[in-house]
């Protein structure tokens, strides 16, 4: 079967408008160095984001060539020159990018990813860089929320089938591990990543038997160290009995049972008195079925003896915020300092770093060259090999996750938070960008 988006094609995945600027560009000989800033804007849902995607990312623009089936079909629509056509055909990415290491907790209206290229380089690059970096933060995000809600229960992700379409299952898997999630129902993903797999049965499996008991006998027998068993596909608590009896006949303690359905708060909680007395103590109760960090959080607080979750629609699509608000802005060309004043949308000149307090999740954002000595910056070298195991390395983004979700301050956690954490400007940049802003609204 071929991939929807071969990689010869990976080029023309973009917007028309990237390449008709591109050609005036070309034209005019308009290609110095330009620096672009990728960042998310403010909004009062999240407190804080979690960085995802590179390695998505980094496959992408490896692969980011125009094919000849790519530059005759540029030819047939007869929007470009031939001259510029030619320039396509040997095209290759071949400019600095910065990005803050996968798995660190970011905030809005930081210049999450920098990239300094040629103007027509690192154009011909903001729609597949916005696309490809965009839904696996926003996924690791919901990821993290559901963490937090969750506190020290375990999670996995159960949304495959839901997600929408082959990649952002892909995606959600990995960036929902790096979040913090103990991994995924995902096969491919746990052979592709590495993440580990788990699983239990479905309801069709319960009804291909003759009863509810046979079907258990069979997956514990085949299963028998890590059967969980779906008990509500008839009467949950007749379920649960039958889960027991069938242990208890064969002489094992069952790994779990799964709720799926139901009022979960009163069904855990007889569950757990049904199985710790008949000294099924260290079987799990795992519930899954339309979850959500917010129904996470209230079915916890009702005290409900609930040990892991399988969270699958509402986290694949980030459901209560579906897409994340982002945008690659120029911010200097040619060497000058670049800034848009558009009302609600001014963005920050220059070339920056997000520097942060080591033991704390305190930013500031300024220049690049501003000096910190009791501060690191966030942004590093993409293409660097020196940074690559730091940058792409799985484990490594869940260690940096955890790291910084243990400092992030409770408020910031919060499902609801009362306000919304924005970087300190620092004083290079801030004197900058009211020198520009100046300048800008003087000029006729």
């Amino acid at each position: 079967m071929k991939s929807l988006i071969e990689k010869r094609e990976i080029a023309l995945f973009t917007d028309l408008y990237q390449l008709t600027m591109a050609q005036i560009y070309f034209n005019k000989g308009m290609n110095d160095t330009a620096v672009f800033d990728f960042f998310i804007r403010p909004n009062d849902k999240r407190a804080y984001f979690v960085m995802a995607g590179l390695q998505e990312f980094k496959d992408v623009i490896d692969s980011f060539r125009f094919s000849k089936e790519s530059i005759d079909y540029l030819a047939s629509t007869k929007k470009f020159t031939d001259e510029f056509l030619e320039y396509l055909q040997n095209f290759q990415f071949n400019g600095e990018i910065l990005a803050v290491p996968e798995g660190h907790i970011v905030f809005a209206n930081e210049p999450i990813c920098s990239v300094r290229a040629p103007l027509i380089e690192a154009q011909l690059i903001e729609t597949i860089l916005i696309n490809t970096l965009q839904l696996p933060i926003m996924i690791a995000t919901k990821a993290a929320r559901c963490v937090s809600a969750a506190n020290d229960t375990k999670i996995v992700d159960f949304g495959l089938r839901r997600a929408q379409g082959l990649d952002s299952g892909l995606k959600a898997a990995r960036a929902s591990y790096i979040a913090g999630f103990l991994g995924t129902s995902n096969v491919l993903a746990g052979k592709k990543y590495g993440i580990p797999i788990f699983g239990t049965m479905a309801h069709s499996y319960i009804l291909a038997h003759e009863n509810e008991e046979e079907a258990f006998e069979d997956f514990i027998r085949q299963y028998p160290k890590n059967a969980i068993l779906l008990v509500d596909t008839f009467d949950t608590i007749k379920g649960v009995q039958k889960a027991i009896k069938t242990a208890q006949k064969m002489g094992i303690e069952i790994k779990g049972i799964r709720l799926d359905s139901g009022d979960i708060v009163s069904l855990a909680k007889e569950a757990r008195k049904m199985l710790d007395n008949a000294g099924l103590k260290e079987t799990i109760i795992l519930v899954s079925g339309g979850l959500s960090e917010y129904k996470i959080a209230q079915i916890l607080s009702q005290g409900a003896p609930v040990d892991a979750w399988g969270v699958g629609t509402e986290l694949v699509v980030s459901a209560d915020m579906p897409y994340l608000d982002c945008a690659y802005k120029l911010s200097e060309y040619a060497g000058k300092p670049k800034m848009k004043l558009s009302e609600h949308k001014v963005t920050l000149p220059g070339k920056k770093q997000i520097w942060r307090a080591k033991q704390e999740i305190d930013d500031i954002i300024d220049l690049e060259d501003a000096k910190y000595p009791d501060r690191a910056g966030l942004l590093q070298p993409f293409f660097d090999q020196k940074f690559n195991e730091e940058l792409f390395d799985l484990n490594l983004a869940k260690e940096r996750f955890m790291q910084d979700f243990q400092m992030l301050p409770k408020q910031l956690k919060a499902l609801e938070p009362e306000t919304i954490y924005l970087p300190k400007i620092g004083e290079a940049l801030d004197h900058l960008t009211q020198r520009l802003k100046k300048e800008l609204l003087s000029s006729p």
